[in-house]
């Protein structure tokens, strides 16, 4: 798909890769719906972004919240005349603990979030999507959506949930004018652990002063998702991480789980 002149819908727009996808998709040509529950991180995207000709609306909601996403494609269509694209990049991770300290309703908020934020939101835009001469549904997963994690079962659960959501959108939607993409990034700077609400104090602890993990930087994992957008790719890995683990973990699934497990031991006691 070509970016230019197209309009997409992005969550998490408010920081992080979303930001980055944000800018990174106005900067090639297109209009941008950006959405995301922090009001304040979307205005300072859209101070960042510095387009005075209407190319970006921002669109403060929780894309848990069914009523307000299945209203989102009205608001969007009126502010730029149609929809050609839908990121759903939003996402939250769950505090460092094992599942068995892990409450009730921390695990829903992050199920809410994660999973029902990208149902709710493809849903509300399949039908106008489908209506287009082309048009995309990128969803980002996780290296934890097919590795398990221990400390992050309900994150991994849920980034699961959205891999097979996505491949099967993509395998229903052969014959359409629609792209379906997965997208598996591994370790990528951004804020999100702050951003969920997560003490970082064990993190840092475990770390100690050791060397810290290797990670793309948010504007390289951008560039990478705005590319499988233009390539219409079935699924995108970020990050040389995510890359020899998807490798690991279909040669050897037992032993990518243990080497996972043995790298989380200090941080989970």
């Amino acid at each position: 798909m070509q970016i230019t002149d197209k309009v997409f819908v992005v969550t998490g727009g408010g920081n992080g890769m979303g930001r980055e996808v944000v800018l990174g998709l106005l900067a090639r040509g297109a209009r941008v719906a950006a959405v995301d529950l922090n009001e304040v991180g979307l205005a300072e995207t859209a101070q960042l972004a510095n387009v005075a000709d209407g190319r970006l609306t921002t669109h403060p909601l929780n894309v848990a919240d069914r009523k307000a996403v299945l209203a989102l494609p009205a608001a969007v269509t009126k502010a730029h005349g149609q929809v050609d694209g839908v990121l759903n990049i939003a996402g939250i991770i769950q505090p460092f603990v094992k599942i068995n300290e892990l409450d009730f309703d921390v695990i829903e908020r992050v199920m809410n979030v994660n999973f029902w934020g990208v149902v709710n939101m493809s849903k509300a835009f399949l039908p106008t999507l489908l209506e287009r001469p082309e048009s995309s549904l990128l969803n980002v997963s996780s290296m934890g959506g097919f590795l398990p994690v221990p400390g992050q079962a309900a994150y991994g659960a849920s980034k699961a949930a959205v891999k097979l959501f996505t491949e099967a959108l993509f395998a229903e939607s052969q014959g359409t004018p629609l792209a379906v993409t997965v997208v598996f990034p591994g370790g990528v700077a951004t804020h999100i652990t702050q951003n969920s609400g997560v003490d970082t104090s064990k993190m840092e602890a475990a770390m100690g002063s050791g060397k810290a993990p290797k990670t793309t930087s948010a504007p390289d994992a951008a560039r990478q998702i705005i590319e499988g957008v233009e390539k219409g790719s079935f699924r995108v890995v970020i990050g040389s991480d995510a890359k020899f683990m998807d490798r690991f973990a279909r040669l050897n699934p037992r032993r990518a789980t243990l080497l996972i497990a043995n790298q989380m031991k200090s941080l989970l006691g």
